[in-house]
């Protein structure tokens, strides 16, 4: 009967990564599975006047395919894949672990952190814009008539997006996956059919051509950098989807399918527009006949909406490690899966993202003139990426700096070099992607700093526990004794919680029973249940009780608390009463922030949920006390 069930484990297990593999290329790849709708098209766009040579052909093609070798392949699949932390990928999980390496604050560490998270949600909101107006675009050639319904049907795209995210995507996702498996091979099919029209575009996959393209294009070769960068858009999210998938199903997912079919696909679109220069205008949807064109464009409609789908959840999933590693304010986080943590809904950032796309769609009106504003984010997010990416292999894996430095120069000088090559479009729109980074970085910031000067702030009023338990303990005229247990969160465990000092003065009582509750945020993903609770005795009435939370777990207090009967305290959660502090936040000019970053402040503050709900207290059970703070 052993090699019966060890088949039937091994059947198992391939049905379950089967499952995984498909899932990831929806989610993962269905961002860099858009590109070829416009990214070779982008790239002609300097040589329109003159038209394209055949060598500047090949050596574009060869420059695409090259790209997404050396960048997606080398950097991201080989390599940052395996960068993680504990399971955990994406720009803040990485920063978390290098802080938690370095054992110290590092200033350029930090903010380049936060360049890269504010990028990322810049990319949020240009890529659903784009992709999905790319895709619509392609009824023009079903029908010119079309032409004037394609931004009134992207936005009622959107706004069908955007509204279903507070339901929930465990149900739809669950399509995700065939469908990229579809749009991933008759992306294959397309490029393949094309091939032959002209053989020559295989010389493309000699990387010479590439070199020879970067050297003899001149000026108007920089311009098409910018554009073919296009083609490894989504790059970063196959990093930050790590945790969701794990790094065997990616990777084979992208030598297996995803890879292929876009080197086919670029290779096919390069040999049409060398057979059939007036392809040039519209490359991706002329490869395929006009039988296929309404299905490809439905195909491709869908296949947009999936790789929007992901850029959105990749913006939660980042919101989400911002705030619990204290870059944000406590947003209101739902969680819509009972069996997937990552599946998750933040109301704030879904309606900035939607205020942006919709911005966006009527601002540029085209797809072409978006293109433009696009690549800034993603190649300045890989900058920063790959800078860290040099500390971790110092710190993490011990590498020598000047073998670190020999190892990620190469690729960090391709990839500053294409980030020059999208500067230049800054006038043509690459500013909107560079100001929402720089708002978006200015928030997070402001977020950082302002709550660091506050804990310091109210630290100077602060008495030590130690000290107070004694003062009480001696008093013979102290506060009266009353039954039950009173838990006082406070964010400094060694230290009076204000809210315990502002009970006593007002109300003259102290519990039976009195915990002073830390709730402390590990730079792990996840933390175990054996390791969530440490608890000290202080004295007869008071202890220390320490909560710790990964920066991906639910932080849910009333859960936790239940573990705390195995650490040996016991209390009646109906005779417990839960002790929050409430503070009003005055702007004080002569504070260390300026006035503007002072009301900043305040308004983020106003943006955070409860902390009752935030740490899942009990409702009837949570008792507030306010107080006025200057900052």
């Amino acid at each position: 009967m052993r090699p019966l069930n060890e088949a039937s484990e091994r059947q198992t297990e391939m049905r379950s990564f089967l499952v995984l593999l498909i899932g990831c290329v929806g989610v993962v790849y269905g961002d860099i599975g858009t590109s070829p709708l416009y990214a070779f098209r982008e790239a002609l766009r300097p040589f329109l006047s003159d038209g394209a040579q055949a060598n500047e052909v090949i050596g574009l093609i060869s420059l695409m395919v090259w790209t997404l070798t050396i960048v997606v392949t080398f950097k991201y699949v080989l390599f940052l894949l395996r960068a993680d932390n504990d399971g955990e990928g994406g720009t803040l999980s990485l920063l978390a672990l290098l802080m938690k390496k370095t054992g110290s604050f590092m200033p350029v560490l930090f903010f380049a952190g936060l360049i890269g998270a504010a990028l990322f949600i810049g990319d949020a909101m240009i890529t659903p814009a784009l992709s999905v107006m790319s895709a619509l675009e392609g009824m023009k050639l079903v029908t010119p008539a079309l032409d004037d319904y394609v931004l009134p049907l992207a936005a009622a795209v959107m706004v069908a997006l955007f509204a279903v995210q507070s339901k929930g995507t465990e149900a739809v996702a669950k399509f995700f996956g065939p469908i990229t498996v579809v749009w991933f091979l008759a992306m294959a099919w397309g490029g393949l059919i094309h091939i032959g029209d002209d053989w020559t575009i295989l010389e493309a996959l000699n990387p010479m051509n590439a070199l020879w393209f970067i050297t003899h294009a001149g000026w108007a070769g920089l311009v098409v950098l910018g554009a073919v960068f296009l083609t490894v858009t989504g790059a970063e999210a196959l990093y930050a989807d790590l945790g969701h998938f794990g790094r065997k199903p990616i990777s084979t997912a992208w030598f297996v399918l995803v890879f292929p079919a876009l080197a086919l696909n670029y290779l096919g679109q390069g040999a049409l527009v060398l057979s059939h220069p007036d392809a040039v205008h519209n490359p991706f949807y002329l490869l395929y006949p006009d039988w296929a064109l309404l299905p490809m464009v439905i195909l491709a409609t869908m296949a947009t909406i999936i790789a929007s789908q992901a850029v959105i959840t990749g913006a939660f999933s980042l919101a989400r490690q911002a705030v619990h590693l204290g870059f944000l304010p406590r947003l209101l986080i739902k969680f819509t899966s009972e069996t997937n943590t990552g599946q998750i809904y933040v109301p704030a950032v879904n309606a900035l993202l939607f205020v942006g796309v919709i911005t966006l769609i009527f601002s540029f009106g085209d797809s072409e003139s978006l293109a433009t504003a696009y690549g800034i984010s993603v190649t300045g997010a890989m900058v920063v990426t790959t800078l860290m990416a040099f500390q971790f292999l110092r710190s993490v894996w011990g590498y020598s700096t000047l073998l670190a430095g020999m190892l990620l120069a190469p690729l960090l000088v391709i990839e500053s070099i294409f980030l020059m090559a999208n500067l230049l479009k800054i006038h043509d729109g690459g500013w909107v992607p560079v100001a929402l980074a720089l708002a978006i970085m200015i928030v997070m910031w402001t977020w950082t700093r302002g709550s660091q000067m506050l804990r310091e702030k109210t630290a100077r009023n602060d008495i030590p526990l130690e000290t107070f338990i004694r003062s009480i303990e001696k008093s013979t005229h102290g506060p009266q004794t009353v039954r039950g247990t009173a838990v006082f969160l406070t964010s400094v465990g060694d230290k009076t919680p204000a809210v315990l000092l502002h009970n006593i003065k007002h109300n003259h009582v102290l519990h039976e029973q009195n915990v002073i509750l830390t709730v402390r945020t590990s730079e792990h993903p996840y933390v175990a249940e054996k390791d969530r609770v440490s608890l000290t005795e202080l004295s007869d009435r008071f202890a220390r009780l320490e909560l710790c939370f990964g920066f991906m777990d639910e932080p849910n207090v009333s859960k936790a608390l239940s573990l705390c009967k195995r650490a040996g305290f016991k209390f009646e959660i109906m005779q417990t009463s839960f002790y929050l502090g409430r503070r009003t936040l005055l702007s004080d000019p002569n504070s260390g922030l300026p006035g503007w970053q002072d009301k900043l402040y305040i308004a983020l503050s106003g943006l955070g949920i409860d902390p009752s709900s935030y740490f899942k207290l009990p409702a009837n059970r949570v008792v507030e006390i306010g107080e006025q703070v200057t900052i």
